[in-house]
């Protein structure tokens, strides 16, 4: 797989970029502006292991796409992300292509610190059908972002999807390509007493199947086993709030666990065989 990594600027000049067979590394000398993007090509769909900014953890990531572009933030786009995150005068960026046994084996495939609101082709996708005052810090990416720090709320790292109150909130989370799934783990806000919790959440899968969940007012990981499944993407929904004073339910981290199906890349025609 050959890989590009550039950094873009407002009116789509390229500032820098490096190119290589399997791996590459950027490293841009400069601040970023308002504007500026940070742009992954490659040349083939596939999994890609990812690090754009020093201070964001890396990620283990599938590309549908042959390219990926992120907005560098400002403002209040900058809240779900480390203080220190795209700030000073020297980035480092890396892009590799993954060992097959890197993708073998089980992990949580809902893991994308990468993910924003116009993301296509970084997978896993998160997106909901309402976020807490459109803020970027109660935004649906930051279900899936790994920051899993719960006992407050509306800042880095206490980053999670608000629901703006609203009981008809859902949670769809893309894989991108199929993947077989066997654990969902629910990690709850849990900033008590401003925050409320969830008392049962509802999961529809692709393949048309709905599990309920019963949940209790905590900030552990809350896990629950199911069965095996080939699934594209899930929607976190129904949820029923508990009868108490907070009005502000909240999800800081939801963990899809599981591993890839083999032959990921499936044709339509094939995917049938492999359900």
């Amino acid at each position: 797989m050959e890989l590009t990594l550039k950094i873009v600027d407002a009116d789509g000049a390229v500032l820098v970029s490096s190119t290589g067979r399997d791996e590459t590394f950027l490293v841009y000398r400069q601040s970023y502006h308002e504007g500026d993007r940070v742009v992954v090509e490659v040349s083939e769909p596939g999994h890609v292991f990812l690090s754009l900014d020093g201070a964001i953890q890396p990620g283990l990531v599938y590309m549908k796409e042959c390219a990926y572009s992120l907005a560098v933030p400002f403002g209040d786009k900058r809240k779900p992300y480390s203080p220190n995150a795209f700030r000073g005068d020297i980035h480092r960026l890396s892009a590799r292509s993954t060992r097959p046994e890197e993708i073998a084996h089980r992990r949580n495939l809902a893991l994308n610190p990468w993910d924003d609101h116009a993301n296509r082709a970084l997978f896993p996708h998160a997106r909901a059908n309402v976020e807490t005052r459109g803020e970027a810090v109660f935004a649906a990416r930051n279900a899936i972002d790994g920051e899993k720090a719960n006992d407050d709320h509306g800042f880095w790292p206490y980053t999670s999807w608000g629901i703006n109150r609203d009981p008809q909130a859902a949670l769809t989370v893309e894989f991108g390509r199929p993947v077989r799934i066997d654990e969902i783990v629910f990690y709850l806000r849990a900033d008590f007493p401003h925050d409320s919790w969830w008392e049962k959440a509802s999961v529809t899968f692709s393949n048309g199947k709905t599990c309920c969940f019963p949940l209790v007012k905590s900030g552990a990981a809350q896990a629950f086993p199911i069965e095996p499944c080939v699934v594209e993407w899930v929607e976190l929904h129904g949820l029923i709030k508990a009868e108490d004073a907070s009005p502000y339910p909240a999800l800081t981290q939801i963990e899809i666990w599981g591993t890839e199906v083999q032959g990921a890349d499936l044709k339509p025609s094939a995917l049938s065989i492999a359900l």
